[in-house]
C-alpha cells in the first residue's frame, strides 16, 4: 500500500486510483485481496536502502550504563573496564560496587552514614588503643569509612577473601570443631561453633569469633585474631590450596594470662565445660578434660581448616539431614552430621575425641531393617532388647555374604527386596509389610519408649515416645583409635529433630538433638562433591 501511495500520490485514507479504476465491487473486493505490489513495483522498491542504524553500548547514556553494570556478577566488571575509557570511567560508579556488595554478600551498611544494621558489627567504631601514645591518652583509630569506596570493600575484601567463606573443620587432632566463615556487616568473621555445656543436648549453640577481617585502608584488608582475652591484635591467613587455608597468630602473648597456666585452665574449663574441676567427681573425665585442654592449648598459634558441606536433601529420607550434637558419655557433647545414603544413613563425627576421632562414621544405619521394641515392661529388661537386636544383626550379615557370594555385579544391585520389613515381636524374622505399615509408629502416633535397666545415659531427660527404630551398628574403638570395630545398636528415631542411639556392648544410651543454627555458604556444589568430602575428612583420621 505504501508503494501503491507512492506512485498514485495519495495516500491510503483517500483512496487509490488504480483501485478506483477497476469495475464493479466483486473486483474492487478482488483487487484488495491482492498485494499491493505488481512485480514492476518489486522491482522498483528492490533499490538499494539505506542501512539500518547501528545500536552500541557507547551510544546509551551513563545512567542505562550504571544500571546494565550493576546487575552484572563483580567478577566480570574488571574485563568490562578493559573495553574503553568510557566503561572504566562508568565502572568508578560507587552505586554499581554498593549493589554487588549487597546482592553477592549481604552487604547493608551505608559507608557514608556510617551506619550499622548487624548486631554483631557494633564494634567497629569501638575506641582501640594506639601503643604509639605513652602519656596515658587513648587514641580513636577508626577506619574510614566516609572516604572508602564499596569497590574497595569489594575487591580488596570480598572477592579477595570469598574462597575462605563457608563450613570449615580445624585441625586439632581428634578433636576436629566446627567453623562458619561469614560476611559479618563490613566484616569477615569465623565464628567458632560449640556444643552446649554437658549434658543439655537441647540447649542452643555456643559460638565466638576465633578471627575477623576488615578494612583499616582503603587498598590493604586487616586480620586479626580474636583467640585470648585481651581483644583482637594482629593475625595472618595464608589460601593454602583448595578447600584448605590457614591461620596464624603474630601476638601469641596476647592469649596468656596474668595467672599463668593455672589461670587459663580455670577459665577453659568454665568456658568450655560450665563448671570447675572440683565439680567433676568422675576421675576418668577429670583426666579427659585436662588432656583436652593440654592438646588444644598447642594449636592457639596456628591452625589449619578444611572445608566441609551440610548433607543434600532427598524427598525420601527419613528426616532432614543436617547437623546435629549428641551425648558421649565422659567425652560431653560433640557434634554429628547426619547424612543419608540410599538404604543407608550415616552419623558422621565434626567433633571427635581421643577414642574415636572427628572425621569418622560414629554410627550406621540400615533403614531397610526396623525393629519392633517390645512393650514397655520387657523393654526394660536388658537382655530382651539385646536377643531382639542380635538376630536381625546375625539376619543382615548372612545377607551381606550371600550378596558376596553372588558376585560382584550382583552386589552391586542386589533384588530388590521389602524396605519396611519389622521383625515380629519377640523374635528377629522379619513381618509382612503391610503390618509394618499399620503400626502405631507409622501412622504418626508413635510408641512408648524407654531405656532398659542397666543403660546409662548422660541426658535422662529424652523423650518417652519414638516413632521408629531400626538396625545400625556404632563404632568403638580404644584410646588413640586403636582396635576399632562396630557392634550392633539400635537408631531410635523420636521425631524430626531428635534421635537416640542404644550402645549395646556399651550399655550406653546418646540422645542427639538438631542443630539450628542458619549456616552461610555451606551448600554441597553436588552429592558427588559431598561425597568426596566425606572421604576426605575420613582418610585425615584413618
Amino acid at each position: 500500500m505504501a508503494v501503491c501511495a507512492r506512485l498514485c500520490g495519495v495516500g491510503p485514507a483517500r483512496g487509490c486510483r488504480r483501485r478506483q479504476q477497476r469495475g464493479g465491487p466483486a473486483e474492487t473486493a478482488a483487487a484488495d485481496s491482492e498485494p499491493d505490489t505488481d512485480p514492476e513495483e518489486e522491482r522498483i522498491e528492490a533499490g538499494p536502502s539505506p542501512p539500518p542504524p547501528r545500536c552500541s553500548l557507547l551510544d546509551l547514556p551513563p545512567e542505562l550504563l550504571v544500571e546494565i553494570f550493576g546487575s552484572l556478577p563483580g567478577t566480570d566488571l574488571p574485563s568490562l573496564a578493559q573495553v574503553c575509557s568510557k566503561f572504566r570511567r562508568v565502572l568508578h560508579t560507587d552505586t554499581i560496587w554498593r549493589r554487588r556488595c549487597r546482592e553477592e554478600y549481604g552487604v547493608c551498611e551505608n559507608l557514608r552514614k556510617l551506619e550499622i544494621t548487624g548486631v554483631s558489627c557494633r564494634d567497629v567504631y569501638a575506641k582501640r588503643i594506639n601503643p604509639r601514645v605513652k602519656s596515658g591518652r587513648f587514641l580513636r583509630i577508626l577506619p574510614d569509612y566516609e572516604h572508602m569506596e564499596y569497590r574497595d570493600v569489594y575487591t580488596c575484601l570480598l572477592h579477595r577473601y570469598r574462597h575462605i567463606l563457608g563450613l570449615w573443620q580445624p585441625d586439632i587432632g581428634p578433636y576436629g570443631g566446627l567453623l562458619n566463615v561469614v560476611v559479618d556487616g563490613l566484616f569477615i568473621i569465623g565464628w567458632m561453633y560449640l556444643p552446649p555445656h554437658d549434658p543439655h543436648v537441647d540447649d542452643p549453640m555456643r559460638f565466638k569469633p576465633l578471627f575477623r577481617i576488615h578494612l583499616m585502608e582503603r587498598k590493604s584488608a586487616t586480620v586479626e585474631c580474636m583467640y585470648g582475652h585481651k581483644g583482637p591484635h594482629n593475625g595472618h591467613i595464608q589460601i593454602v590450596k583448595k578447600d584448605e587455608f590457614s591461620t596464624k597468630c603474630n601476638q601469641t602473648d596476647h592469649h596468656r594470662m596474668s595467672g599463668g597456666r593455672q589461670e587459663e585452665f580455670r577459665t577453659w574449663l568454665r568456658e568450655e565445660w560450665g563448671r570447675t574441676l572440683e565439680d567433676i567427681f568422675h576421675e576418668h573425665m577429670q583426666e579427659l578434660i585436662l588432656m583436652k585442654f593440654i592438646y588444644t592449648s598447642q594449636y592457639d598459634n596456628c591452625l589449619t581448616y578444611r572445608r566441609i558441606y551440610l548433607p543434600p536433601s532427598h524427598p525420601d529420607d527419613l528426616i532432614k539431614p543436617g547437623l546435629f550434637k549428641g551425648t558421649y558419655g565422659s567425652h560431653g557433647l560433640e557434634i554429628v552430621m547426619l547424612s543419608f545414603h540410599g538404604h543407608h544413613a550415616r552419623g558422621t563425627k565434626i567433633t571427635g575425641d581421643p577414642n574415636i576421632p572427628a572425621g569418622q562414621q560414629t554410627v550406621e544405619i540400615d533403614l531397610r531393617y526396623r525393629i519392633q521394641l517390645p512393650d514397655v515392661e520387657n523393654l526394660r529388661n536388658f537382655n530382651e532388647l539385646s536377643r531382639i537386636v542380635l538376630e536381625v544383626g546375625e539376619q543382615v550379615r548372612q545377607e551381606q555374604q550371600q550378596e558376596a557370594g553372588e558376585g560382584p555385579s550382583q552386589a552391586q544391585d542386589p533384588p530388590p527386596r521389602e524396605a519396611d520389613t519389622v521383625p515380629a515381636e519377640g523374635s528377629g524374622k522379619p513381618a509382612d509389610g503391610e503390618a509394618a505399615a499399620e503400626q502405631p509408629a507409622q501412622s504418626g502416633k508413635g510408641q512408648p519408649f524407654v531405656l532398659p535397666m542397666g543403660v546409662s545415659s548422660r541426658n535422662e531427660d529424652y523423650p518417652r515416645t519414638c516413632r521408629l527404630c531400626f538396625y545400625g551398628t556404632g563404632l568403638i574403638a580404644g584410646h588413640g583409635f586403636t582396635s576399632p570395630e562396630r557392634t550392633p545398636g539400635v537408631f531410635v528415631l523420636f521425631d524430626e529433630d531428635r534421635f537416640g542411639f542404644i550402645w549395646l556392648e556399651l550399655k550406653s544410651f546418646s540422645l542427639y538433638s538438631r542443630v539450628r543454627a542458619a549456616f552461610r555458604n555451606a551448600d554441597a556444589p553436588s552429592p558427588q562433591a559431598f561425597e568426596e568430602m566425606l572421604k576426605n575428612i575420613q582418610s585425615l583420621t584413618s
